[in-house]
């Protein structure tokens, strides 16, 4: 019973001092996306879904929720952030090519049209970022708007 107890409070005294440290938060601020505004023209509803669903995984602007200040959720927080925006950040969308450009925007109607987008385990903490079937269609529309706009650019060559 003795080696239980110390095992225990070994594991107690480990999990406190990790409370200590924790990874790097994406904090950029919020204008980092205006460029990718102005370049996709999204109408009003689904930039609003665009700020309460997407940008906390796809920007470098990211509104943490409370128990991000618990170790080691908050490395399995940021391994998701990072993870989002390796895959699609709106944040650095001017240095992209047409093609990669319009290659996201394929992966985006896909992604959201099965409902892959956004995770699971966001809409569990975030029930406001379940789209509806409406949001859905908005954000497909729009994204399949823009793409016309990518294939009719002109391709360097």
């Amino acid at each position: 019973m003795k080696r239980t107890k110390k095992i225990i409070l070994v594991l107690l005294l480990i999990l406190v001092l990790s409370q200590f440290f924790g990874p790097e938060k994406n904090q950029g601020d919020l204008s980092s996306v205006e460029l990718f505004l102005a370049e996709t023209k999204p109408p009003e509803d689904v930039k609003l879904i665009l700020k309460e669903v997407c940008y906390d995984c796809h920007s470098n602007y990211t509104r943490y929720p409370w128990y991000n200040t618990i170790t080691p959720v908050n490395y399995w927080l940021a391994g998701h952030i990072k993870d989002g925006k390796k895959h699609f950040n709106v944040s650095n969308w001017v240095g992209n090519s047409i093609k990669r450009k319009d290659h996201k925007f394929e992966e985006l109607i896909e992604m959201v049209e099965d409902k892959s987008m956004p995770l699971k385990s966001y809409t569990w903490t975030h029930a406001e970022a379940k789209l509806s079937d409406t949001q859905i269609r908005a954000v497909v529309d729009w994204a399949k708007l823009v793409r016309t706009t990518y294939v009719s650019m002109p391709k360097p060559e």
